[in-house]
């Protein structure tokens, strides 16, 4: 095949979406950092369910938890798609994280939740504020899938906020 032919049919390739762009790789750090948000949704989506427990009939964290799984597993996929290690966590234990800066998080919050329903509320508060600075940071140099999808989870963190807001002020 000529060299002309063979540009061309790559040419159309690329045009009919055959051909998809270079694969894009993750160093380090950045690995690093897909995995802290994925345990940080975690620590959202796992204190909800800890709290919505304790608060049944408090419908904020119940509604919530289902939206944070979401998150979680969008950023799974992020970890999967770019070779980031999450065989050592185990979703289904809720309160169990492999990050100790995590973990030391979760029991503090728990244990903040645990003084009254007002205090559970302004947890959440504290984890949706928490959850949209560290998707910022986050989404500093990563590839535009990456970016898209933590704007899209920032948007999901900035709802929660708003609905544990409403919740506090009721409260007040």
């Amino acid at each position: 095949m000529s060299k002309k032919i063979v540009m061309a049919v790559l040419a159309s390739m690329m045009m009919s979406g055959v051909v998809c762009a270079a694969t894009v790789t993750l160093d380090a750090t950045k690995k690093a950092s897909l995995l802290f948000m994925y345990q940080e949704e975690k620590v959202a989506r796992d204190v909800y369910i800890t709290l919505g427990k304790k608060y049944p009939t408090a419908t904020t964290f119940s509604s919530i938890q289902s939206s944070e799984q979401t998150h979680m597993d969008t950023v799974e996929s992020l970890c999967i798609k770019y070779g980031v290690n999450i065989s050592n966590i185990d979703e289904t234990k809720v309160g169990v994280f492999v990050l100790p800066e995590l973990q030391a998080l979760y029991n503090t919050l728990v244990i903040q939740g645990a003084v009254s329903l007002l205090e559970a509320q302004k947890v959440g508060v504290a984890i949706e504020k928490k959850d949209i600075i560290d998707i910022l940071a986050a989404e500093v140099g990563m590839p535009s899938d990456v970016v898209k999808k933590f704007e899209n989870l920032r948007a999901g963190s900035y709802n929660h906020l708003d609905a544990f807001n409403k919740a506090v002020a009721a409260l007040q």
